[in-house]
């Protein structure tokens, strides 16, 4: 409970030095003013409801101090008749007149003391009350010791920083309103705090993994070869520098533990099951873990003809699969004579067991967290792990998310891949619009049209699927068709293979084709309500075309007005297709939570750095942390106690227990 209020930080605050005459008061202002105080004027009898005012004046005019729901004679005692006091709060006028509504302090003249000269605002929850809330956090903040640095000195010397205990008092008790600035040296001592235990967390959890023993693969080369030469295509420099960094970490005596990370259409899929081939070539079996059955499903079906080309074992295992035919494929993991089994986290139940699973394939890593990918290996004793995602990830979130892992990263597209011409529209030219998607579709192009929402909704003026699916029957007829979340599988699966196959042309849709989607003769992406939607999904979205030979184009629709924000986000998309551009902006307008949607998966927020304005000190924090763990890795005598406490203090300390000594 100590520990939270400590660390949970101020959003502003409120500057009661400012002493003013009544008539400089202004409204809307907080002020503090030295008041004589005239007379009590009680609510009326029987009219609860009625404000009691107080009515006071200093040598410039009058003002009034306004309560509600007065009981007992508390008032008369806090504000004397004929006595001066302090009042500090909000300015306001009510009939002309000056007031100040339920006063944040009142204090007598020679207690100064008793009114905050600085006060600090926090973020309140219900029933939370402010006073409360301070008066805790100052306890809390008195008793703080000073605390045994673990900070390198050369890093405190060339910031002149605070110790840890001066920046708390910086902070919570503010002299000045600077003292308690986001970009002041208090806050980036604690955010650079923040981010070194959890770089020091990462790495331990990075040195457990590599310390464990896996086992050296040394691949034959037969599978891959005949692999590679199945595939209609070439591999391309990015994925093959990626199979080499995954080759070396195979063949190493150390697990692996790598992220793949690669933009939209890399060909992150294709390295991974270049991999499971290697791992097959050693006799040892590989697991493909998706999120969903859909993605499981997809990826199933993308990867079986290229295992039944090469005479690979491959299975699917969901969770909506009969007894039967679970028990089945579970026989055929435990004999060995499955070589890769797709699925989602069903195939890591107690009663999934492998005879020799030597990789584990996550896809979405981000939905992972730390702890999860530890758990994960543990299924094979020594199975190496390779996790993927298709979110490129800003190298501020690479090192607060995955540094326990190493990293690949896939840049290029595969040959042939066509740039896409992305434009910004209002929604206003939607009949000009309509008349150039009838002319293109006309020469055998088909399209998405993509809206936010399923259904007409009460509370958004936002066009749906289904409004704009209607209103696109009526120019279209039957070539129209419509997808979305709420559909069964198997509904939305015969809609898609109707449009594969080119029977429908255009498709109207939500972000569920947001995805994993391929059909490369769809060369138009028209995104309706573009306003509404973060970069990460706009990008990930206009990846859906541009996957075959036509020139492909991408329009974004906006309904006026935009805001700043909406502006800054379509102009990036219009200016670069550059995935790892598109999600370092994203990270400055949106913020690290979102970004990877870390508020709902249980991965690490901050308290007290706030990326956008703290993002230069995760490098500073990550290669200290570098050096104290190889100086002092199992974190003994004074330094090393030092550093536990700092782990202690940010809730890192499950990380203590992997330490190792040497």
């Amino acid at each position: 409970m100590a520990l939270d209020l400590l660390m949970h930080m101020p959003t502003a605050t409120i500057d009661r030095r400012r002493r003013v005459s009544v008539i400089d008061a202004t409204l809307n202002q907080t002020v503090t003013l030295d008041l004589h105080i005239d007379r009590h004027q009680p609510s009326p009898p029987g009219k609860a409801q009625a404000p009691y005012r107080v009515h006071a004046h200093d040598d410039t005019g009058d003002i009034q101090l306004v309560y509600f729901r007065v009981q007992g004679d508390w008032l008369t005692k806090l504000l004397p008749v004929g006595e001066r006091r302090l009042v500090s709060g909000d300015i306001g006028i009510f009939n002309g007149e000056k007031q100040i509504m339920h006063p944040d302090y009142v204090a007598a003249p020679d207690d100064p003391d008793a009114l905050p000269s600085v006060e600090p605002v926090y973020p309140l929850t219900h029933g939370l009350k402010s006073k409360a809330l301070y008066k805790l956090v100052q306890q809390v903040v008195t008793q703080l010791p000073d605390l045994t640095e673990w900070m390198p000195k050369a890093t405190r010397e060339h910031h002149r920083w605070p110790t840890f205990a001066e920046a708390m008092r910086h902070v919570h008790q503010p002299e000045d309103p600077s003292d308690a600035e986001l970009w002041g040296p208090a806050r980036n001592r604690l955010a650079y705090d923040e981010y070194l235990a959890g770089q020091l967390a990462l790495l331990i959890v990075r040195a457990t993994m590599g310390s464990t023993r896996g086992v050296a693969r040394q691949a034959t080369g037969h599978i891959t070869e005949r692999l590679e030469a199945a595939l209609p295509f070439s591999l391309t420099d990015g994925q093959k520098h990626a199979l080499a960094d995954i080759h070396a970490d195979l063949a190493s005596e150390n697990r692996m533990s790598r992220l793949l990370q690669g933009d939209v259409g890399s060909g992150k899929t294709v390295v991974a099951l270049m991999a499971m081939a290697h791992v097959a070539e050693t006799g040892a079996q590989s697991a493909l873990m998706a999120p969903t059955e859909i993605l499981a499903a997809q990826h199933f079906r993308t990867l079986k003809p290229l295992c039944d080309a090469v005479g690979l074992d491959i299975a699917l295992l969901t969770g909506k699969m009969t007894a039967k035919e679970r028990r089945s494929i579970a026989a055929s993991i435990a004999d060995g004579s499955i070589a890769i089994a797709v699925g989602t986290h069903a195939l890591f139940q107690n009663d999934i067991a492998f005879k020799d699973l030597g990789l584990t394939v996550v896809d979405e890593q981000h939905r992972f967290g730390v702890h999860q990918r530890l758990a994960l290996s543990d299924k094979g004793k020594h199975s190496d792990l390779l996790v993927m995602t298709a979110t490129p990830i800003p190298r501020t979130l690479v090192l607060t998310h995955f540094g326990d892992m190493e990293v690949s990263t896939l840049r290029d597209k595969p040959k042939g891949r066509q740039p896409i011409d992305t434009a910004v529209l209002s929604i206003g030219e939607y009949d000009r619009v309509l008349n150039r998607l009838q002319a293109r579709l006309a020469e055998g192009a088909q399209a998405y049209w993509v809206c936010p929402l399923v259904e007409e909704s009460e509370t958004l003026e936002t066009m749906s699927a289904e409004e704009r699916f209607g209103h696109l029957q009526k120019v279209f007829g039957d070539s129209v068709g419509l997808v979305h979340g709420r559909m069964a599988a198997s509904a939305k699966q015969t809609v898609m293979d109707r449009f594969k196959s080119g029977e429908i042309k255009l498709l109207a849709a939500t972000t569920v084709i947001e995805v994993g989607v391929d059909v490369p003769n769809a060369s138009i992406i028209i995104i309706e309500h573009a306003e509404r939607f973060g970069l990460s999904q706009l990008h990930q979205l206009r990846g859906r075309v541009g996957r075959g030979s036509t020139r492909s184009a991408c329009l974004m629709l906006y309904e006026e007005p935009l805001s700043e924000t909406a502006k800054a986000r379509l102009e990036t998309i219009r200016q670069t297709e550059d995935g790892f551009e598109i999600a370092e902006r994203d990270l400055e307008l949106r913020g690290q939570g979102d970004l990877l949607g870390t508020r709902q998966s249980g991965m690490p927020g901050y308290r007290l750095a706030v990326p956008d304005v703290h993002r230069h000190l995760l490098e500073w924090a990550h290669q200290d942390a570098i050096e104290i763990l190889s100086r002092n890795p199992g974190l003994t005598g004074t330094e090393g106690e030092a550093v536990r406490t700092l782990l202690y203090l940010f809730r890192k300390d499950l990380a203590i227990p992997l330490l190792r000594a040497g």
